[in-house]
C-alpha cells in the first residue's frame, strides 16, 4: 500500500509509549497497533484528530503517501 503510517516516528519524537497514546485517545492498544503497523484499512477523522491533538502534530506528520509505480 502506498500509504505509510509514521506514527511510530511521531510517538518517539513525543517520547510517549504507545498504550499511553491509546489510553489518551480511548482506543484500545491493539486497535494502535493495527494502525502503527499499516494494517489498518481505514482511519477515522475522529481517531485521527485526537492523534495529532495528543502528539501535537499534523495528519501529514503521521501519513505519507509513496508513489509506488510498480503496481
Amino acid at each position: 500500500m502506498p500509504i505509510i503510517i509514521n506514527l511510530d516516528v511521531m510517538l518517539a519524537k513525543r517520547k510517549m509509549r504507545s498504550n499511553e497514546l491509546a489510553a489518551k485517545i480511548g482506543i484500545t492498544e491493539q486497535n494502535l497497533s493495527v494502525l502503527k503497523n499499516g494494517r489498518a484499512k481505514a482511519v477515522r477523522l475522529a481517531t485521527l484528530d485526537a492523534i495529532c491533538k495528543h502528539l501535537n502534530c499534523q495528519p501529514g506528520d503521521i501519513l505519507e503517501y509513496v508513489n509506488d509505480e510498480n503496481e
